[in-house]
């Protein structure tokens, strides 16, 4: 506390008394460095460890030990054992796939760790005598804690000295009023000062402290649910099922019907199960969060979770605060109206009343702005705001020598009921304006009654500052189907006549939070109704949420006090500030860094884009399954070796998948978010498989019957695998649609690589590919150009019979 401070805290007491008896008792001069040092021997102090995020080791874990993994591993160490080392590339994927999702939740986990210390609150303590900020980590067990307006109450205490001491509990108890402390009783951390002054000594400190319980609680990790990472999950589980029968199938006719040793039955049978595997969609689906979220970086946004992006994106709901998201921080005057005497005098007394407060309100701090003082005024005796009395004041003696007393405050409360100047105070309270009325009194501050007979002098007209981007990203949101709903514990008239300003569609019809029915289902059709709500409490913030969430409602929420905790953890997605508390970014999906609100709609265009390109090219992945399934079935059916090697296999999930996937994923894509992914993929990606297996096992048919000799199965693979690649490039240029120069560019340069495999004789014999004569090798390209025109009469009924 500075000086200056301290002199107001002695020259005016508790109630508007004057604090001359209190400057008369001695002040607590706090713990003597033995004392603390004693303490701190005992363990005695406030050290709880920040934790922000999951921890390292949770994080490695996660992204190591999943279905995926465990599958392409075990078939990855059995490629190792039998060899050659060729058949066994599809195993890398797992480094890749992992290292992504690690090194991208690590680095959200250094950066939210960094703003954990750089947000940490530093307390103003007693020492020795002697009052100094120290980290909120060393305060002991006894510490004398000063508070003044806006700090926070990092340790339980009981409060020892107060001057119109307000906390806010909300987050207690729910309820929105300050509450007066006085000394002897109990303050709790996790609230905080909103007016007045003092100071507490610490009962509960580190992990006994409600605010280290809180920490706890909201640390609890809960991943975000992706409907893409379930979607693929589902589609894995499934195909782990049918690899099982596929498995033995393939291994016992190649062992017992065919007679192949047991290397080559082993290698035949991996070839047939790995690609029914979409290894590539999970590593796709990691890049393109990953690089998402490097985008949203270079604009100020942390993702924590790679899948936010995606939930987001999904969102049909947010949830907003006026306070620090509609508006910013501070206020303005709009306009003075003088009532009694002249304006130039009326701008000396409000520089002096501004210059008598040292902690100054948001809306005090604006009439500083506007009227700075002269200096001509010496404050006698100060009155601290307090929203239990709502007014503050001070007297003076003025620059000709005149002693007078002034009072600024709530015109409701400083003038009798019906004045007529009540009814234009609500006119401008409808327009969303803050009115404060100055009036001179005729009484001492310290009078209980020093209201009564004041004349008033003047009507101070404030206005809050509205984000300048505000209107532009509700109106984005509108246009994307995304409603917005305004939360805030201000009154619902004024938060509405803010929304109105923003252009925000039900500004109109404010609701009164207090007024919602408490049963869920009949709150969640108000709540679907309405669009602003005001004096709404944390912990209806929290019954909100889940009343629309009932309604099958993706729901996003965003905050920066601790009081916005609960909510933003139920909520879908949690969007914190960066300059919010530490709980609150704890629990956050996403923390806007550079406190934007206009933000979130590169977030949601981010996730749109992901959404839409990984549902485009999942079904190329899918495809792959499809035949893969399809193609062992048929084999073990007719006795037959299967066709491929992994290498085979490999080289063509990387021409006609793997590279074009992921320059296809990275397009720009505006498609909205919708529904039923695996549903949607699915109705293009069977018919598309069954169509491209069945073209390739024709030509391996025919090939086998054409091709003699022991040699004949490397001919028959390789005028397969031609058919194979042929259908699934038009799949490839089926899903490049529309056409673009560099799409078009891309597909051609696969087709090219591909001829150069096949005209290289290194690459021919590292991949054992080689045509053999021209019959089959034509016959297989005209089989694909077959497989090509069904394709694409499949594809343009599926789009009639089954829209998305």
């Amino acid at each position: 506390m500075t000086e200056r401070a301290r002199t107001d805290v002695e020259q005016s007491g508790p109630g508007g008394e004057p604090a001359r008896r209190a400057a008369r008792e001695p002040v607590n001069p706090g713990l003597t460095t033995a004392e603390v040092a004693e303490r701190v021997a005992r363990g005695e102090v406030n050290d709880v460890p920040v934790r922000s995020s999951r921890s390292a080791a949770e994080i490695v874990r996660a992204n190591v030990f999943t279905r995926f993994n465990a599958i392409i591993g075990v078939l990855f160490v059995i490629i190792l054992v039998v060899g050659p080392i060729q058949d066994g590339l599809f195993g890398f994927v797992i480094v890749a796939n992992t290292g992504i999702g690690i090194v991208q939740e690590l680095r959200a986990k250094k950066t939210l760790d960094n703003l954990a210390v750089i947000g940490e609150a530093r307390p103003t303590v007693r020492r020795d005598g002697v009052t100094e900020e120290i980290p909120t980590s060393a305060v002991v067990l006894d510490d004398i804690i000063e508070l003044g307006p806006g700090d926070k109450v990092i340790v339980d205490g009981e409060v020892r000295e107060s001057d119109s001491l307000e906390i806010d509990e909300s987050l207690l108890t729910g309820e929105a009023d300050p509450v007066l402390k006085k000394p002897g009783e109990q303050v709790m951390s996790g609230s905080f000062v909103v007016a007045g002054g003092g100071a507490f000594t610490a009962t509960k400190v580190g992990r006994q402290a409600y605010a280290a319980q809180l920490a706890e609680e909201a640390s609890r990790f809960t991943l975000v649910h992706s409907e893409l990472r379930s979607g693929i999950s589902q589609i894995l589980k499934y195909v782990t099922w049918m690899m099982i029968p596929t498995a033995i199938g393939l291994i016992l006719s190649h062992l017992l019907t065919l007679g192949l040793p047991g290397d080559a039955a082993i290698r035949r049978m991996v070839a047939g199960i790995v690609p029914m595997i979409p290894e590539g969609l999970v590593l796709l689906t990691s890049v393109a969060f990953a690089i998402g979220v490097i985008r949203l970086g270079r604009k100020k946004c942390l993702v924590q979770e790679l899948p936010a992006i995606e939930g987001l994106a999904r969102v049909d709901v947010v949830c907003l605060d006026k306070t620090g998201t509609l508006t910013e921080g501070g206020m303005d005057v709009n306009g003075l109206r003088t009532l009694d005497g002249e304006e130039a005098y009326i701008r000396q007394v409000l520089g002096a009343l501004g210059e008598s407060d040292p902690r100054p309100n948001a809306s005090l701090q604006a009439i500083i702005e506007e009227y700075p003082a002269d200096g001509g005024w010496r404050c006698t005796q100060s009155l601290p705001f307090s929203s239990a009395r709502k007014y503050s004041g001070a007297s003076f003696n003025g620059p000709d020598g005149e002693s007078s007393t002034w009072l600024l405050g709530a015109p409701d409360i400083l003038l009798p009921s019906g004045d007529q100047r009540l009814a234009e105070t609500d006119a401008l309270n409808a327009q969303g304006l803050r009115v404060l009325l100055l009036a001179r009194a005729e009484r001492e501050l310290d009078d209980p009654e020093v209201t009564r007979g004041v004349r008033p002098t003047a009507l101070v007209v404030l206005e809050q500052r509205l984000r300048p981007d505000a209107p532009d990203t509700l109106h984005y949101f509108e246009e994307q189907g995304v409603r917005a709903k305004v939360l805030s514990g201000d009154n619902a008239v004024s938060v509405g006549a803010v929304a109105g300003k923003l252009r925000l569609p039900g500004a109109d019809a404010p609701v009164d939070a207090r007024e919602l029915p408490g049963e869920r289902d009949a709150m969640a059709a108000e709540i679907e109704e309405g669009a602003v709500f005001g004096r709404v409490t944390p912990q209806q913030k929290r019954d909100m949420v889940a009343a629309l969430q009932s309604r099958s409602h993706n729901v996003a929420m965003t905050g920066d006090g601790v009081n916005d905790v609960l909510a933003l953890k139920d909520a879908d997605i949690g969007v914190a500030m960066g300059s919010g508390s530490e709980a609150t970014r704890a629990v956050a999906q996403i923390v806007l860094l550079n406190n934007s609100f206009a933000t979130l709609p590169s977030v949601v265009a981010e996730g749109r884009r992901v959404i839409g390109n990984i549902t485009r090219v999942a079904t190329l992945f899918l495809t792959k399954t499809v035949y893969s399934v399809l193609l062992a079935i048929l084999v073990a059916c007719w006795q037959i070796p299967y066709p491929y090697l992994p290498r085979h296999l490999t080289l063509l999930s990387t021409l006609t998948i793997g590279i074009p996937a992921f320059f296809l994923a990275l397009a720009p894509n505006k498609e909205r978010a919708r529904p039923h992914f695996v549903r949607r993929v699915m109705r293009y990606a069977i018919p598309s498989g069954l169509i491209t297996g069945a073209a390739a096992f024709v030509t391996y048919l025919l090939a086998r019957s054409y091709y003699t000799g022991p040699d004949a199965l490397p001919a028959e693979t390789s005028a397969a695998t031609l058919t194979l690649f042929l259908t699934a490039m038009w799949v490839l240029a089926i899903i490049a649609r529309p056409y673009t120069w560099w799409r078009i560019a891309l597909v051609l340069a696969m087709g090219l690589a591909f001829l150069i495999v096949l005209a290289t004789p290194w690459l021919q014999t590292f991949f054992a590919l080689r045509l053999v004569g021209t019959t089959m090798p034509w016959a297989a390209v005209g089989i694909a150009v077959v497989a090509a025109v069904l394709l694409e009469l499949t594809w343009r009924w599926v789009a009639r019979r089954f829209p998305a």
